[in-house]
């Protein structure tokens, strides 16, 4: 999808020069590496796995027969720009150091492995190959993904076990824009020794598949009518703080705190006399958390930060109304993750939902 500038000022960390002083930052404590500006980290792709990936996408589309090969460069977050055939690539996917921080400030690294990294590829290169031939201006197109003028909407209902789209990403993406479910389908075509064919049998979005083979045989061998090598947001023009960059995600993901969990929290825990010497709630989620995180974030495909906050409200909420385990542990355990998975999807459907790829 588009992206949006964000021009912020940050505090320099260059020296008289210009030159980033950052030889030595990647040992340098999380509090003082927060201060850098982004583009003074002097972050590059050559050299780096980053690097190896890019060229293993461009050699599973060169084995399609495809005469495209999307440009890619280091920018805030994952993106292919309206109108540029290219891929804008997390910067902190190019440096282990940065890798650390960003679990450590957001609980998780969109697109760490080199098999998520891959999946988040192919999927910014289905928009990418759109920019570069224009196929969404073609009817067929239109008809079986729908309108891509279609404004992106501010959240969307998402229906878990629908079968008119493919599940690649996330188990809903493709559902939240006809952009999306595009670049999910040929993600999912594009992906080597896929099984598409025999997977997707029955399913109403089998249709969406062979048009998109359809589609890419029509384009094989030919050369892109759109060749911008432009960079959207590249690192060097990023002058904020990597301080201020975190600040804003969280906002990003964060929720809105509310009480409405107390009858659902009620009917999993006990506030009843009987109950005093049982563990109290607050702790056994406090325990729990790391795995019910990991669950929740899977099956929902929500941010584990903005999982983490709904999993956050619900240990205070507990504390407060000073609840106790009333149930086996195991018990207590799957109705917590049913519970987290109910208010986390309700997070989705309020708009809290990822619109970032």
């Amino acid at each position: 999808m588009s992206s949006v500038k964000r021009k912020p000022q940050g505090r320099s960390r260059a020296n008289s020069n210009g030159k980033a002083n950052g030889a030595g930052w990647s040992s340098l404590p999380d509090r003082e590496l927060l201060d850098y500006r982004v583009c003074d980290l002097g972050l590059q792709l050559n050299g780096t796995v980053l690097e190896q990936r890019v060229a293993r996408l461009h050699q599973e589309l060169k084995m399609r027969g495809l005469c495209f090969r999307p440009h890619c460069w280091l920018s805030e977050e994952w993106f292919s720009p309206d109108g540029i055939p290219g891929i804008a690539i997390p910067f902190y996917l190019a440096h282990p150091r940065l890798i650390r921080l960003e679990r450590k400030q957001m609980l998780e690294v969109e697109g760490g492995t080199e098999q998520w990294c891959m999946k988040i590829l192919r999927h910014e290169a289905g928009h990418a190959i759109d920019s570069a031939f224009g196929l969404h201006r073609r009817r067929r197109w239109r008809e079986v993904f729908g309108k891509y003028s279609k404004p992106y909407p501010e959240s969307y209902q998402p229906k878990p076990y629908s079968r008119s789209y493919v599940r690649h990403l996330e188990p809903c993406y493709a559902q939240s824009h006809p952009a999306e479910d595009f670049a999910e389908t040929f993600a999912v075509w594009l992906k080597p020794r896929s099984r598409w064919r025999s997977q997707y049998v029955g399913w109403p979005a089998m249709k969406k598949l062979e048009y998109v083979d359809e589609l890419m045989e029509q384009i094989r061998g030919k050369r892109p009518t759109v060749n911008s090598r432009a960079r959207v947001d590249p690192v060097r023009s990023i002058r904020k703080t990597l301080s201020a960059h975190y600040a804003e995600k969280c906002a990003r993901y964060s929720i809105e705190y509310t009480d409405a969990y107390d009858p659902d929290l009620r009917k999993l825990f006990s506030d009843s006399p009987e109950h005093s010497r049982q563990q109290a709630a607050s702790t056994f989620l406090r325990q729990m958390r790391p795995e019910l995180r990991r669950v929740v974030a899977h099956w929902t495909g929500q941010y584990r930060y903005t999982v983490d906050q709904v999993l956050n409200e619900m240990i205070d909420r507990c504390r407060v109304l000073k609840l106790r385990l009333g149930q086996p542990e195991p018990q207590a355990k799957r109705d917590a993750l049913v519970m987290l998975t109910v208010q986390t999807m309700k997070q989705l459907q309020s708009g809290n939902n990822r619109f970032a790829l």
